[in-house]
């Protein structure tokens, strides 16, 4: 297996900058997970590894090759790239077996069948081989092609919002099983994904993107604790913002004071508090306007100052109609207002 590293990558479309002096790396053998909205270029960066699109500027390499520089692309088919696609991508007329035998043309016939049933085993699929995808549930459709991907042994695999068509109980089962077939085959991952909680949960890198730029890279949990900006904070799930100025070291909101390290006194500044990290208790500081079920949570929109902000609270935990606001810091951030 191989890292995958760009270096000031810069793509454009019709002279619009669709990535923007991007640098990441996808350490070897681990899963580095690409967050972003729509239009942020996630699957740009996909198409830019596997060789499908050239870039305008910067470097990619496989390892330590190069197979991407401004006019120099490597053929996609000489980089051994593996790619699972959100629509599965599977060729219609050919049996469960056949597409994941499709990449192992080099192999001797019984080698190759061998390692084809192999693989529909270790994605639990064997009793399916003779089946087309049409035959196939679609669960059953992205197993097929993970393992038709994996079984070349590829230096690295793309997957490219591969569960988001798939109910909740069929998302969760098979990322499961899909990131236990990349741990076991060591196989380095790029994993594209606009859900924040399916991000946290896969990757063990994490690049945050927004409108073709790179916002932060950064382990989950750092990325999580340590936001670089408000757009890095709000990638990872909903926070609230205030904006104000330092004092005494300090940004003062109406639910409380949030600690402003190395800003200066009287500068603008965004306090920024993730929802959990707001605890209410029976009190007088702040209105609650409504409370709203979400999850293992419920979602309470508390007022103060004609400020509205937004806690998660673990869910039926009784709310008063007014509250007391405590601000855990660990969820609590101060930006500069540039």
């Amino acid at each position: 297996m191989s890292s995958v590293t760009l270096s000031n990558v810069r793509r454009l479309y019709a002279g619009v900058a669709a990535l923007d002096d991007v640098s990441i790396t996808a350490p070897e053998t681990k899963v580095l997970v690409l967050l972003g909205p729509s239009g942020s270029g996630k699957s740009t960066i996909l198409r830019l590894v596997a060789g499908l699109e050239p870039v305008d500027a910067g470097e990619v390499r496989i390892g330590e090759e190069l197979v991407s520089a401004r006019g120099r692309t490597m053929p996609a088919e000489q980089r051994r790239i593996g790619m699972v696609f959100q629509d599965y991508a599977l060729f219609p007329h050919l049996t469960a077996a056949a597409n994941v035998a499709f990449g192992l043309d080099k192999l001797a016939r019984a080698e190759r069948e061998a390692q084809t049933l192999r693989w529909l085993d270790r994605v639990g699929l064997k009793h399916r081989a003779d089946s087309y995808p049409h035959e196939l549930s679609g669960g059953e459709q992205q197993r097929v092609a993970l393992a038709r991907a994996l079984a070349p042994k590829p230096r690295a695999v793309l997957l490219d919002e591969p569960f988001s068509g798939l109910d909740p109980v069929q998302r969760a089962e098979l990322r499961e099983a899909s990131l236990a077939a990349l741990a076991e085959t060591r196989t380095t991952t790029l994993f594209v994904t606009h859900d924040a909680e399916e991000a946290l949960l896969v990757a063990d890198r994490l690049a945050i993107l927004k409108g073709g730029r790179l916002l932060q890279e950064a382990a989950p949990r750092e990325a999580y604790d340590k936001p670089a900006s408000i757009d890095a904070a709000a990638a990872l799930g909903p926070v609230n913002v205030y904006e104000g100025r330092v004092e005494n070291g300090a940004v003062v909101t109406p639910f409380g004071a949030i600690a402003a390290p190395g800003l200066n006194s009287g500068a603008p500044a965004r306090a920024t508090v993730r929802a959990e990290a707001l605890s209410l208790t029976s009190g007088e500081m702040a209105r609650v306007l409504d409370v709203r079920p979400h999850g293992a949570h419920d979602l309470v929109r508390i007022e103060a100052n004609s400020v509205t902000w937004r806690a998660l609270v673990p869910a039926r935990t009784v709310v008063s109609e007014t509250v007391d606001v405590q601000i855990q810091p660990a969820g609590a951030f101060v930006f500069a207002t540039s």
